[in-house]
C-alpha cells in the first residue's frame, strides 16, 4: 500500500465516523417519526441555525457601533 492510498483510506474512515451519527440519527428518526414531523423537525433545527446566524451578526454589528462610538468620543476629547 503506498503512502497516497493509506492517506486515502484514513480520509474515508475519518468521513465515515463523522457521518456514522447522523445516519444513526436518521435511522431513529425515520423510525419514531412520520415524514410530516421529520419535515417539521428539520424546518425547527434550521430556524434555530438562522436564528443563531442573526444573533451573531447582531453581536458583531453592536461590537463595531460601540468602537465607531468609542473612537468618536476619543476623537472629540483630543480636540
Amino acid at each position: 500500500m503506498t503512502s497516497e492510498s493509506v492517506h486515502i483510506a484514513a480520509a474515508a474512515h475519518l468521513r465515515a465516523a463523522h457521518l456514522r451519527p447522523r445516519r444513526a440519527l436518521r435511522a431513529v428518526e425515520s423510525f419514531l417519526l412520520s415524514g410530516g414531523q421529520q419535515t417539521a423537525r428539520r424546518n425547527a433545527w434550521a430556524a434555530v441555525v438562522e436564528d443563531r446566524r442573526r444573533a451573531r451578526d447582531r453581536r458583531e454589528a453592536q461590537y463595531e457601533m460601540d468602537a465607531l462610538v468609542s473612537a468618536a468620543r476619543g476623537s472629540a476629547l483630543n480636540d
